[in-house]
């Protein structure tokens, strides 16, 4: 299906390593930079299936990279200028799909990584979207709701005429929530008044159940990742229903994924978040967590666990360590405190290179986030899909369409392992590499 193949030329022995395609696209490589890092890996693994060179270079860069700045009137009378971005890396498997982020760090690159990674993710999971992400440059804990509220109208009205309910739908992502995609929907609608409103409701994904969101998409992310862990761990030797685990950062993903592993058996035995870190050998309730977390902002000074440090926290020895919070945290020197059998990457890019390499000297398995994270993505499909053609899907049956895909994604993947014999985490990219280049190469790029 490629170059090596059609000239007989192995990918091992191709002449184009990431390296040339850097230099050919004028991209100067930065070690630390998120972009650069996915992008050398979507590359490494483009050589092993053998992609063709125009399909690499495609990939290497976002088709369009949006900046916007915005002025929004704040509570005290005064108006503040904020900063928001929308990157639409490709869409050759259907439109662009991928969330909203508000947070303080919000940065180009990456955004630019994490809608290269949403691409790999719907390829993997063989939903109809390319990947796409977006972002606000904000705190929204010192937001009151009516500036988040006109943080958001102010935002859409700025790129409205970028996106589309066939085009390029955004969700929830950190920061954001239902609540901010129903004024995300209402303020589209606003903006494009010759659509039927009904249709606009697809602008968005993650609305609230109430206004055209989906059953089971609040927990989506963390239930692909238990429907991972129970198709990948018998491989390994881990009783799904005995295992001992751990998690960095209790929000969405991070509770969801803690409750639901708890209801099949499993125990919890620490949580970290940005207030601390927490531990019980005897286990820790999540379902008390969450209600905690809910009330006092994060996981310290919950009662039914000890305080303990951060070294404290990677050393507590666990089946499966699964960081569920923002990217790049866990660094060299947190890779080898890590005391687990299992890193199951329930957010986006959590580790660094170093702490990548280090984790796999060290013999833990590596789940990618774009296996163990693209539940979100796939239930989002879904409420497009009933969105579309205004039916509404019970909880049981999103949750049995949601384990197909899952499942399927997990055997792509192991596939794809045993085939190239790599990593999981090349494996993963292998499996998404495959199904965009086929595509590419029965449309062919115009002209």
């Amino acid at each position: 299906m490629a170059d090596a193949v059609a000239t007989g030329m192995t990918p091992a022995t191709s002449p184009r390593l990431p390296d040339a395609v850097f230099k050919e696209l004028e991209i100067v490589r930065d070690p630390t930079n998120l972009f650069h890092q996915t992008i050398e890996q979507v590359l490494m693994a483009s050589q092993i299936v053998g992609l063709r060179h125009h399909q690499q270079i495609i990939l290497a860069q976002p088709a369009n990279e949006i900046m916007v700045h915005f002025p929004v009137l704040m509570d005290d009378g005064h108006h503040d200028l904020f900063k928001g971005y929308r990157v639409q890396h490709n869409n050759a498997l259907g439109p662009y799909k991928g969330g909203i982020r508000y947070h303080p760090d919000v940065q180009l690159d990456d955004i630019k990584a994490l809608a290269v990674l949403m691409t790999m993710k719907c390829s993997l999971v063989r939903v109809p979207f390319g990947g796409s992400k977006g972002g606000v440059k904000c705190d929204p804990r010192t937001l009151s709701n009516n500036e988040l509220m006109r943080v958001t109208r102010r935002f859409v009205s700025a790129i409205s005429n970028q996106i589309g309910p066939d085009y390029d739908i955004p969700a929830p992502d950190v920061g954001t929530n239902a609540r901010i995609m129903a004024w995300f929907a209402d303020t589209y609608a606003q903006m494009q008044p010759e659509r039927d409103r009904q249709d606009t409701l697809r602008i968005v994904t993650g609305k609230p159940v109430e206004w055209g969101g989906s059953q089971g998409r609040e927990k989506a992310t963390g239930q692909g990742l238990v429907y991972i862990l129970k198709e990948m761990l018998p491989d390994m030797g881990i009783d799904i229903s005995r295992m001992t685990f751990s998690l960095i950062g209790f929000g969405n993903v991070g509770s969801w994924t803690g409750r639901l592993l708890a209801a099949l058996g499993a125990k919890m035995l620490a949580v970290a978040d940005h207030t601390g870190a927490i531990h019980n050998d005897g286990g820790i309730d999540p379902e008390l967590l969450a209600e905690h977390v809910i009330e006092a902002g994060g996981v310290n000074d919950f009662t039914e666990a000890e305080a303990v440090t951060t070294e404290q926290f990677y050393g507590i020895p666990v089946d499966v360590f699964i960081p569920a919070a923002l990217e790049q945290m866990i660094t060299e020197d947190k890779a080898r405190l890590i005391n687990a059998k299992v890193f199951a990457e329930g957010a986006n890019a959590p580790s660094t290179p170093g702490g990548d390499a280090i984790l796999t000297q060290r013999g833990v398995e590596i789940l990618p986030a774009i296996l163990c994270n693209a539940g979100g993505v796939t239930v989002s499909y879904f409420e497009w899909v009933q969105n579309k053609s205004s039916v509404y899907w019970t909880a049981e049956e999103v949750d049995e369409r949601l384990n197909t895909h899952m499942v399927q994604a997990a055997r792509r993947a192991k596939a794809a392992r045993k085939k190239y014999d790599v990593d999981m985490r090349t494996a993963s990219f292998c499996a998404a590499l495959e199904q965009i280049g086929d595509v590419y190469n029965l449309r062919g790029v115009f002209p």
